[in-house]
């Protein structure tokens, strides 16, 4: 190693990663408590750009963060974890060519990715919760295997649940603050 280069730890990456996780978790659920109610709405009228923006920025550090694990640390993936990232590393393409083109409405181009990583990373945190469920997984790479666990609950799967669940809703927030700005039919109607 060079003087003066720093390289993380596993453990340093899975803490940073867990931090990261649990901070894209409160921004789904920030965003799902703004868009519950018409002044929450309006205040995220005018953060369209900054919602896609930030998940181009999710989608890149969780491909980024997979990555580094498997590469860097060594871990195998499983096949629920290929999965997410068939899921994952094309969002990072679409999201970012939707943030470069102001494409002004990426959803039905981002929401199959997003939502089926979404749905695989909950089944595959749910297994290792319970894993005396079995599965179809290699037993050379089972899925129940529990690389990271911060906090007593963080897994690399709840990571990606949470990259992938605020992926979701910064999309979808984006698109209802494009639609809350449109006029509406009835008031194009009037002379």
């Amino acid at each position: 190693m060079a003087v003066g280069s720093v390289a993380l730890s596993v453990e340093q990456m899975s803490l940073f990663t867990a931090l990261l996780a649990l901070v894209a978790l409160a921004v789904t659920v920030g965003l799902v408590v703004l868009g519950a109610t018409a002044g929450g709405r309006r205040r995220l009228r005018g953060l369209r750009a900054d919602m896609m923006r930030l998940a181009f920025s999710v989608a890149a550090v969780s491909t980024a963060g997979s990555l580094w694990f498997s590469e860097v640390g060594d871990f195998v993936p499983c096949q629920l974890c290929w999965f997410q990232r068939i899921a994952m590393y094309p969002l990072v393409v679409v999201l970012g060519v939707a943030v470069w083109r102001g494409d002004p409405d990426p959803r039905w181009r981002v929401l199959p990715f997003s939502v089926v990583g979404l749905l695989v990373s909950a089944y595959h945190y749910q297994l290792q919760l319970f894993p005396d469920q079995g599965s179809s997984c290699d037993v050379t790479a089972p899925c129940t295997q529990q690389w990271v666990e911060e906090f007593g609950f963080v897994s690399i799967p709840f990571m990606a649940f949470c990259g992938f669940a605020a992926i979701t809703t910064l999309v979808l927030s984006a698109g209802a603050a494009d639609r809350d700005t449109m006029p509406s039919t009835r008031e194009d109607a009037r002379p």
